[in-house]
C-alpha cells in the first residue's frame, strides 16, 4: 500500500491511503487530486485573532495580538490556530498578573518566559486559556504533564476539518474540497472520546471553548481524573459537557470505555511514546540539553543545577511496555470491534518510522479509509493518523442523522 501525497493547508501535509482493504469499494480518484483543484484549495493563510466560539465574542479585543509585542511566532500552524503569531504577552498579564515576574525582554528585545522554568510554563498555560478560551481556573498538580496549547488546538482544527467531510452537504469524502472543510460541525452534537486526557484534560478543555463538542475523557489514573473534575467544577460553562470514564484495565484502551449505546464522531489520544522509564529519561535529558543550548545562543544563562525537565509527565502519559508502537498497534486492533460506533479513530504519532506498521495493521482489520496528516509546528512535524471502518455513504449518513 502507498500512500499518495497531497496539501491539506499551508504549512502542512496531508498523506492518504484510502480503502486499503476491498478494491471493489475504493473511492473514485476526485478532481481536488488535480492541480487546478488544489490551487483553489489552498486560501492565502491569515493569522487568525478572532476567537472561535460565539462565547468567546468579549474577548476579540483581548485576544489579538497586539504589534511589537508578540514572541516566538510559530511557523506553519492551522490557518484557524489563534497563536499563528505567536504570544501577545502584554494582554496575557493583563489578563493573568501572577506571570507578569515571570516576563522578561530577550536578547531581540521581545517580551518572553523561560520554557525551562515550570512555574513560568504553567502560568503561561493558565493565561492562554483565560485570554483565548475563556476559562478562570486551570491548573496541574506537580510533576505531571503541561502541554504546548498551540500544538494540541492544531490537532482539533486537523480533526474539525476531518469531521466536515461527513458534514451535511458534502458530496463524499472522495470530492472534499476546502471550502467545504472549513465548514466544520459544531456544538453538542458532535461527541469526542480522548483517551488518556491526562492531569490537563486539555483536549476536552480546547475543544468544548473552540466548537462547543461534547467530550469523554478516559484515563487509567484516577489522580488525572480528580484534576481534570476540578477544572470542570471551577469553570461553569463546562458542567454537563465533560464526562470522565477510569479505565480499570491498564492492557485495554478502547474496550471498558466504549459502552453499547455510545456513538463518537472522533476518537483522540496523545499515545505514550516511550518504551521504558530509561528512554523516557534519556529523551527528557536530550530536551533539557537542548533547552540549555537555546537559552545560551540567545545570550541567557543557565545557573548550574537549573537545568530540569519543565514539562513533567506520569509514566502513564510518558512511556509504557512496547513504546508508541505497541500502543498504536494496540489500540488498531481493539478499534475494530467498535468500527460501527466511531466516525473517525484517530492518534498523535510521534515517530516516523511506527506508520507503515500501522498501515499494515489497518489493511488486515479492514479499515475503509486511512490519512496521515502532517502537522507543521515551526521545525517540528507532528503527524496524526486517522482512519475509519464506514464507507463514504455512511459517513454522509452519520452527518445526516448526528445524534
Amino acid at each position: 500500500m502507498t500512500p499518495s501525497r497531497k496539501p491539506a493547508h499551508p504549512g502542512a501535509k496531508k498523506v492518504v491511503a484510502q480503502e486499503p482493504s476491498a478494491k471493489a469499494s475504493r473511492p473514485k480518484p476526485s478532481s481536488q487530486t488535480k492541480p487546478k483543484a488544489k490551487s483553489k484549495a489552498q486560501p492565502k493563510a491569515k493569522p487568525e485573532s478572532k476567537p472561535q466560539a460565539k462565547s468567546q465574542a468579549k474577548l476579540k479585543a483581548k485576544s489579538k495580538p497586539a504589534e511589537g509585542k508578540s514572541q516566538g511566532a510559530s511557523k506553519g500552524l492551522h490557518p484557524r490556530n489563534l497563536h499563528g503569531q505567536g504570544y501577545d504577552f502584554e494582554a496575557l498579564m493583563d489578563t493573568t498578573p501572577e506571570l507578569k515576574p515571570f516576563v522578561r525582554p530577550n536578547p531581540y528585545g521581545n517580551l518572553s518566559i523561560d520554557f525551562a522554568d515550570p512555574r513560568a510554563v504553567k502560568l503561561l498555560n493558565l493565561a492562554l486559556l483565560r485570554l483565548h478560551y475563556g476559562l478562570s481556573y486551570w491548573d496541574i498538580p506537580e510533576g505531571f504533564l503541561c502541554p504546548p496549547i498551540p500544538g494540541r488546538v492544531d490537532y482539533l482544527h486537523y480533526l474539525a476539518d476531518l469531521l466536515a467531510e461527513s458534514a451535511p452537504g458534502s458530496k463524499g469524502m472522495a470530492k472534499r474540497k476546502l471550502s467545504n472543510v472549513t465548514r466544520a460541525p459544531k456544538g453538542e452534537r458532535v461527541v469526542a472520546l480522548d483517551i488518556g486526557t491526562g492531569a490537563n484534560g486539555i483536549y476536552p478543555l480546547l475543544g468544548h471553548q473552540v466548537y462547543g463538542w461534547r467530550f469523554v475523557a478516559s484515563d487509567i489514573d484516577p489522580v488525572s481524573l480528580t484534576n481534570v473534575e476540578r477544572i470542570i467544577a471551577n469553570n461553569s460553562q463546562l458542567s454537563g459537557k465533560l464526562s470522565l470514564r477510569l479505565q480499570s484495565d491498564s492492557k485495554q484502551i478502547f474496550t471498558g470505555i466504549i459502552r453499547a449505546e455510545d456513538r463518537f464522531d472522533l476518537t483522540l489520544c496523545n499515545p505514550p511514546f516511550h518504551a521504558s522509564l530509561a528512554e523516557a529519561s534519556r529523551g527528557s535529558e536530550r530536551k533539557l540539553k537542548n533547552l540549555a543550548a537555546n537559552k545560551r545562543a540567545k545570550g541567557h544563562e543557565v545557573a548550574k543545577g537549573q537545568e530540569k525537565l519543565n514539562f513533567g509527565g506520569q509514566k502513564a502519559e510518558l512511556w509504557c511496555e512496547g513504546g508508541e508502537q505497541a500502543f498504536l498497534g494496540q489500540m488498531i486492533g481493539e478499534s475494530r470491534e467498535f468500527g460501527s460506533q466511531c466516525l473517525w479513530f484517530t492518534s498523535l504519532v510521534s515517530k516516523k518510522e511506527n506508520l507503515k506498521p500501522c498501515y499494515r495493521l489497518l489493511e488486515q482489520v479492514g479499515a475503509k479509509r486511512v490519512e496521515t496528516l502532517e502537522m507543521a509546528q515551526g521545525n517540528k512535524l507532528t503527524r496524526v493518523l486517522a482512519w475509519t471502518f464506514l464507507t463514504p455513504e455512511q459517513h454522509s449518513l452519520w452527518g445526516q442523522y448526528r445524534v
